[in-house]
């Protein structure tokens, strides 16, 4: 046998600890040593299979492993090849728990007589309790696993060893046996024609209105947050749990999501990210920024070893490239952090291209009130704004809309300030001078923000109009924020306004513009298209945002009945004509509280997400990791395209000229546009960053070269990154990827970091736990 060189070995084993250094660190209660993390877990409404079972048939010499670090205290293991454990199930999803160390090999899965995947088991840290292999897109009904032992191995492995400790089923809907026969054991069963599943809901074959829906890939994390990063990836952040994709021995919960193949790179991640804002800033990183406490109670999911999250900024820099591997997620509290915690904080992009991050709560909890509230505001990087020097600056409108403030809405302007709106009041904030511009209320007492979480953007801007803005929120809740969880339900009607409001002096002086949606809805996602239409996805029609809050809950949710179908929205109709479900195809994907939706460079629409739950659930309304795309009938048609395009920066009111090539039957009266888009961080019904700006443009007579003036400063659209869309009678190109500005960070004031990193505290809520764990207060005064 292959022996490991002494310095291999010692620097395999450096890269491993190194991997590892943000997982295995927690401490058990009771003890000071650190210990390692079994990612084994059956979520409720799933079903655990231990390896002893008589339902798994073994072919082949096994051998029984006893030992408490197993699973039920059994393993079966093998190294003979050529021998497989096969088992029979009913469900839509499957995990196989093993062990990893450096005397394993390579073995092979097969799904219903297909081979899946290779799974290499080595590795040179011994983990016991591991998930190995994970599926859960299977079609609902009965299905054959098989694991082979191939005999095959690494050359540093020291042997061939395949073991099973246990599986995980996911359960699934119950089956009408009618249309899902119980089928026999059969190892060698011909495959499934439509394995790997692929599922087209459209009824017929599309047409020129019609829209089509299609069920593939998997995140691998759920995805509470979401992000377009590049060309070809997506960002996807989750809270603490199990989610069955892991990074070092432990489960993930961040990844960067393929929009081309589908393929899924798992992510280290150091603290609590639940429920954080995020945003780009005018050099291209992303930061993500609040999250959680470290949560020692309450859930499954105490003992992950990570760090508290409600202060921590997460720094994601720019990754263009399709190769993935060195993409990462960088945090240091000592120097990176907010003044103070943070929960449910909203992150917007502003005109000098930092970041504006806005109120929260200081730990975690569910309707904001003012014992927890953060009614502040701060910057990153670190601003000296009215005196503050880099320290949180109080707004009074973030006590006055308590308690339903979490999550507030807030947009870039124009003019270089700021729109806010939270509970059923809004504002326009001057951010430089420190001064709030009240706006009427939004009519109808229909409150917007969480929990009672409704949806916003700010409509096309254009020089047709010298950029009017207008905003649009849609969705929410009339339910009374004054209420105790026992006196809601989740059957609480949500609402299907939606208010526009112009904010030009003409505009606000004639107040809210109301209309309703066809269906009232709340958690729902509004995305911007290319063409300056809407699309509205995702919500239910009652109950409001969280779980486990309030009576009647469905499993853990606050909110019932999901709304199926989406809706388009025409903001350039006539009222009363703009929303439309025509052609539109309807999901059988519940995608309420913690889901998500963003448009894609292609030009269609990723939907992902739902998880209303403490931990992974497979409950009713169960975390969800499939991933959905609406196509707009646009996408089977011949659409404009930008020839070799090499543009990778747009200064403001620079013209520059693209080679496109336009369909063959454009003619001269045909109107051609180009859209500069930010598709935006999105989470909890909230795309802060979402924009769409029409640039000025002309076409050569020969109709092959654009020439593109750049937005005329950074208050029209906020340096940083965007996606260019060339648009000819509502036909979108594909987008790509342009650094709008010079591409540099944001203006570092180095006087007021280093004031907010002296007077402010690191993790500030693990310490006042510590200095009081009976009370356990969160939060340094910050006000």
């Amino acid at each position: 046998m292959e022996l490991i060189p002494a310095l291999l070995f010692w620097s395999l084993f450096v890269q491993h600890c190194v991997a590892n250094s943000a997982w295995n660190g927690f401490v058990p209660p009771g003890t000071d040593r650190p210990a390692s993390f079994t990612p084994y877990f059956v979520p409720p409404g799933a079903k655990g299979y231990d390896s002893s079972s008589p339902l798994l048939h073994y072919s082949g010499h096994w051998a029984d492993v006893f030992s408490s670090a197993y699973i039920q205290k059994t393993l079966r293991s093998t190294s003979e090849p050529g021998a497989y454990m096969a088992f029979t199930f009913t469900g839509t999803g499957i995990e196989w728990f093993g062990n990893e160390d450096p005397r394993h090999g390579i073995s092979q899965v097969y799904i219903d007589g297909v081979m899946v995947q290779e799974v290499d088991a080595w590795s040179v840290i011994p983990r016991k309790q591991q998930r190995l292999y994970w599926n859960f897109q299977l079609p609902a009904g009965r299905h054959t696993m098989k694991i082979v032992n191939t005999g095959k191995k690494r050359n540093v492995s020291k042997g061939t060893y395949m073991d099973v400790d246990a599986l995980v089923v996911t359960l699934g809907p119950p089956l009408d046996r009618n249309v899902y026969p119980i089928q026999s054991l059969d190892v060698a069963a011909e495959p499934a024609s439509d394995y790997p599943p692929l599922f087209d809901y459209a009824s017929s074959p599309p047409t020129a209105s019609q829209w089509t829906l299609m069920q593939e890939g998997s995140t691998g994390v759920s995805a509470m947050q979401l992000a377009v990063v590049s060309n070809s990836h997506a960002l996807i952040i989750d809270k603490v749990e199990h989610n069955p994709l892991t990074i070092s021995g432990h489960p993930a919960w961040a990844a960067l999501y393929n929009l081309k193949t589908h393929a899924v790179k798992p992510l280290a991640m150091q603290s609590n990210s639940f429920c954080a804002g995020g945003t780009f800033l005018s050099n291209g990183t992303l930061i993500n920024i609040g999250g959680n406490p470290v949560v020692e109670d309450h859930t499954s999911a105490a003992d992950f070893g990570d760090l508290d999250g409600l202060q921590a900024i997460r720094v994601f820099e720019p990754c263009d490239s399709e190769d993935v591997d060195d993409c990462s997620i960088y945090e240091h509290h000592d120097r990176i952090r907010t003044t103070s915690p943070r929960w449910y904080n909203t992150v917007v992009r502003i005109s000098d291209g930092s970041a504006m991050i806005i109120g929260g709560s200081l730990k975690g909890g569910w309707i904001n009130n003012v014992t927890v509230n953060n009614p502040t505001i701060e910057y990153w990087p670190p601003k000296n704004i009215d005196g503050s020097n880099g320290l949180p600056i109080y707004l009074p409108f973030l006590v006055d809309t308590l308690n339903a403030n979490l999550f507030p809405v807030a947009f870039s302007l124009p003019d270089g300030m700021v729109f806010m709106a939270a509970n059923q009041d809004a504002m326009v904030y001057d951010w430089q001078h420190n001064t709030e511009h009240r706006l009427p209320q939004i009519p109808n007492g229909v409150r917007v923000t969480y929990p009672m979480a409704g949806t916003a953007l700010l409509l096309p801007l254009s020089p047709v109009n010298n950029y009017a803005p207008e905003v649009l929120i849609c969705g929410g809740s009339t339910v009374d924020d004054k209420k105790a969880g026992y006196e809601i339900t989740s059957q609480d009607l949500a609402s299907a306004q939606c208010s526009r409001l112009l904010l030009t002096d003409a505009g606000i002086a004639a107040g809210w513009q109301v209309e309703d949606m066809p269906q009232a809805r709340t958690m729902l996602d509004a995305i911007l298209l290319p063409t300056g239409k809407v699309v509205i996805v995702n919500g239910a029609a009652t109950g409001i945002s969280g779980y486990g809050n309030v009576i009647d809950q469905i499993g853990a949710s606050n909110a019932d009945n999901p709304v199926f179908t989406p809706v388009l929205y025409d903001p350039l109709l006539p009222q009363g004509r703009r929303f439309s479900s025509l052609g539109m195809p309807t999901s059988n994907i519940a995608r309420m509280y913690h889901s998500v939706a963003t448009l894609t460079p292609n030009g269609n629409i990723m939907v992902a997400g739902s998880n209303p739950n403490l931990d992974r659930s497979e409950v009713e309304y169960g975390t969800e990791y499939r991933v959905e795309w609406l196509n707009p009938p646009y996408m089977i048609v011949e659409r404009p395209a930008v020839v070799a395009a090499t543009l990778k920066q747009l200064n403001f009111g620079q013209s520059i000229q693209v080679n496109v090539q336009l369909p063959s039957s454009t003619n001269d009266d045909d109107v051609v546009k180009v859209a500069l888009m930010d598709l935006g961080f999105v989470t909890h019904t909230v795309h802060a960053n979402s924009r769409l700006v029409y640039l000025a443009s002309t076409l050569s007579d020969d109709k092959q070269i654009l020439m593109i003036t750049g937005p005329p400063s950074g208050n029209v659209y906020p340096p940083g990154p965007g996606w260019l869309y060339i648009v000819v009678n509502d036909i979108p190109s594909i987008g790509f990827k342009v650094m709008v500005g010079d591409g540099k960070g944001p203006t570092v004031d180095d006087g007021a970091l280093q004031n907010m990193l002296t007077k402010t505290e690191i993790d500030q809520y693990e310490k006042s736990k510590k200095k009081d764990k009976s009370k356990a207060k969160g939060g340094a005064k910050c006000c």
